[in-house]
């Protein structure tokens, strides 16, 4: 029996906004998140293995980074143009840093992992069992 052609896969964009908006890189109907930013171990309708595409320390390296250029420009022209208190500026901005890293992770964290199946697209579709060990000495 001849093997079955792999679908091609959708294109960066589509996964990356898929991943962002909680919905599976593939087929964009199950969900990413089992929690705040829990992965679920596969899709529900498709079962593609999301739970194996490992995110690691990127999301929170893009959160930051994004994160920190939106505000800091901000913070030094308060600084520079009013001087406040070095305790307001504590009061305001540590909060506000805060909660947008907080709310920026997960889309980041989903757009992340819809990054990463695309970057392994075929081995992503292949069910855990019928997968081969990488060869061995």
């Amino acid at each position: 029996m001849p093997a079955q052609p792999v679908p091609p896969p959708p294109s960066l964009g589509t996964v990356v906004t898929r991943g962002a908006s909680n919905r599976c890189p593939n087929c964009g109907e199950g969900r990413v998140f089992a929690g705040y930013l829990k992965i679920v171990p596969e899709c529900g309708v498709c079962h593609a293995p999301l739970g194996e595409l490992r995110a690691d320390d990127a999301p929170p390296y893009f959160t930051i980074f994004l994160v920190g250029h939106l505000l800091v420009p901000i913070v030094f022209w308060i600084e520079k143009a009013y001087q406040p208190p070095m305790w307001l500026h504590m009061a305001v901005w540590l909060p506000l840093f805060t909660l947008l890293s907080m709310a920026a992770l997960r889309p980041i964290k989903g757009a992340t992992v819809g990054w990463l199946f695309r970057l392994n697209y075929p081995a992503t579709l292949m069910p855990l069992h019928e997968r081969r060990p990488p060869p061995g000495p």
